[in-house]
Order: C-alpha cells, then sequence, then structure tokens
C-alpha cells in the first residue's frame, strides 16, 4: 500500500503559534513605546504653565514689558514686580475690595485678574493724582471727610469710589452704599466715605 503524506497542519499550527507568542511579547513594548511618544508630543504642545511668559501692561500711562509665570495675578504683577505697592492685598479671594485697581476705566479686583489677560491700560492709585502733584479729587475728598482710619483699604475704595460716579451710581446715598458694597471698611468709615463721594462728584463733573 502506498505511503501516506504526512499531515503538515499541526507543522503550521505550531509555527502560528510561535509567531502569535512572539507577536503578544512584543505589543506591551510597542505600547510602551508609543505612550511614551504621545506624552512628549503633548508636552511639547503644552508648555509648562510656571514657564515666564512675555506680559505687556500699560500702568499709569507708563509701558512695562515684564516675564511672568502665566498665573501670576495683576496684583502681585503689580505688588512684586512693578514696585506698586498702593493696590492692597487682602482677602486675596475677591471679597473685600482692597485691590480694586481701574482696568480701561472700569473697577477691577486685580487679586482675581491674570495679568496676562489684562489688555487696556491700568490705573492704580499711584496713578490718580495729577502729574503736578495735584490730588484727585476723590483723594481729596477722603482727606477733607476723614474717609479712613486705618487707611488699608483707603486706595481700593477711592478708585471705587471714582467708578462709581463715572458709572453714574452716586445718585443718592442708598445709591452710593449699594455700589459701594464690594469694598469693605474694617474701621466702619461708611459715612464719611458717602460723604467724600458727594463731595468728589460735584468737583467731578464740574
Amino acid at each position: 500500500m502506498p505511503k501516506q503524506p504526512m499531515d503538515e497542519t499541526p507543522g503550521a499550527n505550531r509555527r502560528q503559534f510561535l509567531a502569535a507568542g512572539a507577536s503578544a511579547a512584543a505589543t506591551p513594548l510597542v505600547a510602551a513605546t508609543l505612550a511614551s511618544e504621545t506624552a512628549h508630543a503633548q508636552a511639547s504642545s503644552h508648555p509648562d504653565p510656571r514657564q515666564p511668559v512675555p506680559v505687556h501692561l500699560k500702568v499709569n500711562d507708563q509701558d512695562h514689558r515684564l516675564m511672568l509665570d502665566s498665573r501670576t495675578t495683576l496684583l502681585d504683577a503689580l505688588r512684586g514686580h512693578m514696585g506698586m505697592t498702593g493696590s492692597k492685598k487682602g482677602c486675596d479671594h475677591g471679597q473685600c475690595g482692597a485691590c480694586t485697581v481701574l482696568v480701561g476705566g472700569r473697577r477691577t479686583l486685580s487679586c482675581l485678574t491674570l495679568a496676562v489677560m489684562v489688555r487696556e491700560p491700568v490705573t492704580t492709585i499711584e496713578g490718580l493724582a495729577g502729574t503736578d502733584g495735584t490730588l484727585h479729587p476723590m483723594q481729596q475728598a477722603f482727606i477733607d471727610q476723614d474717609a479712613f482710619q486705618c487707611g488699608y483699604c483707603t486706595p481700593g475704595q477711592i478708585l471705587s469710589a471714582v467708578a462709581c460716579v463715572t458709572e453714574g451710581h452716586a445718585e443718592t446715598d442708598d445709591q452710593i452704599r449699594e455700589y459701594m458694597s464690594g469694598n469693605l471698611c474694617r474701621c466702619a468709615a461708611y459715612p464719611h466715605i458717602v460723604e467724600a463721594i458727594k463731595q468728589a462728584k460735584t468737583q467731578m463733573r464740574a
């Protein structure tokens, strides 16, 4: 009887098994390499936020070009990088108003504003008086009406009061109190602050 040829199927199965095993062993290495390359690409497209970035601020009509951590607040840029310490750090949560400055003429809580986001001119208490040293009517009114005691909140109070008048929110005592309610005075000089705003309003409009 002629001899039957050997079935090669078992041999083929062994080869397939070995190939599959080698492929399975290589899969974690390939996956790890791809993950590493992906992470590197993401890191390249998202730079470290702690690295300084160029920031241009116009403060009190002066240009300031700084290199800042992108998370730096406007308050910290003013105080720590430009030496303008008139703006005070009170609660650092936007609740007391001590850090109030004017950005584009609008009152702004500088402790909650990132410096890199500011595009409009900034006015701080240092830039409110005239270039000849003449006090702004609101500054003079705060002195005349004894509208401060410890003075810590006063820069923010004055800048907020200026905006209160220019916004048209100083028509009555109650309106002044309402639109100045975001600025806290722990010395409770509120009645004097109202009188100061009423005095300065006339001079500002004149």
